[in-house]
Order: C-alpha cells, then structure tokens, then sequence
C-alpha cells in the first residue's frame, strides 16, 4: 500500500483565521524554511505507524528529504517526479494523474488539501485498486480525526 503525502497543508499548517499554530521543537529549519517549526515531529512515527510505504507527492520534491525527512524522523522516501505539463483540463488537480500513473495499480492512500470529488470520481473509473484521497484541512494539518479516517479505511480493505 502506497501513501503519497502532500507537505503544504497535511504537514505545515497554514491558513488558520487566528494565525496561531502551535510551534514544535526539532532540528533547525534550514534557511528559506520558517513554517517548518509548525511540522509535529510525532507525524512521522504515526506515518510510519501506518505501514504503508511513505512516497512524498509535493512540490517540495528532494527538499521534503533534506527538510522534512529528518525532522520527521523518516528515512528519505521516494519522491514523485511530476511531469513538465499544463494543467488537466476540468476539475481535475494536477497531480491526480501523475499519482495514479505513479501508483501503477497498486492501491493507494493520497493525502492532500486541495483534493476534490473529481478527483476521487476520476480515480475511481480510472484505477483498478482500491485508493483513498484524504483530503487534510489545511488550517490544521493531518489531527487524530485524520489517523483515524486513515487507519479506519486501511482496515476496512484489509491492509
């Protein structure tokens, strides 16, 4: 089982209408990066608590590694390559296509905040394996509500 894992959002919080994220300790952000003290160190365990092979589907693409990987107390993970194209048409995210060419019928969880019904409607027709896309508050991050919508699925399709 595939978990791709979109950083802007699922990891670092952003958007919140009282701005006031909980700040956590961890290695030093690397210059550039000042939201990274936002990213919860105990994501990674709970991650990696999942079982699924963990694949980074951002734009932050090697810098997830060299940023976010430590922090998270994850071993560098493979990162989507994401093709040198304009946008699908319609409703559809980006991304979409590329994680379900990534994904080669395997099954798959996506965790993302910018995911829509057309997505999932999409990935439903155009995949043969069963996939969840979660779609994660951005104003909050991945919460135990979360985990729990993740585990609860990983259950249900016995994985």
């Amino acid at each position: 089982m595939l978990l791709f894992l979109d950083v802007d959002g699922p990891l670092v919080p952003f958007g919140a209408p009282d701005r006031a994220y909980p700040e956590y300790d961890g290695p030093p952000a690397p210059a550039g990066h000042p939201l990274l003290a936002r990213v919860d160190p105990a994501l990674g365990p709970r991650l990696a608590a999942l079982g699924c092979a963990l694949v980074w589907a951002t734009t932050w693409m090697d810098d997830a590694n060299t940023c976010l990987a430590p922090r998270l107390g994850l071993p560098p993970l493979p990162v989507v390559r994401w093709p040198d194209e304009d946008e699908p048409p319609g409703l559809l995210h980006w991304k979409t296509h590329p994680l379900v060419d990534w994904a080669a019928g395997r099954p798959f969880i996506w965790v993302d905040d910018e995911l829509t019904e057309a997505d999932r409607a999409w990935t439903a027709v155009h995949h043969p394996a069963p996939a969840l896309l979660h779609r994660v508050d951005h104003r909050y991050g991945l919460t135990d509500t979360d985990f729990a919508v993740l585990t609860d699925w990983l259950a249900a399709t016995g994985r």
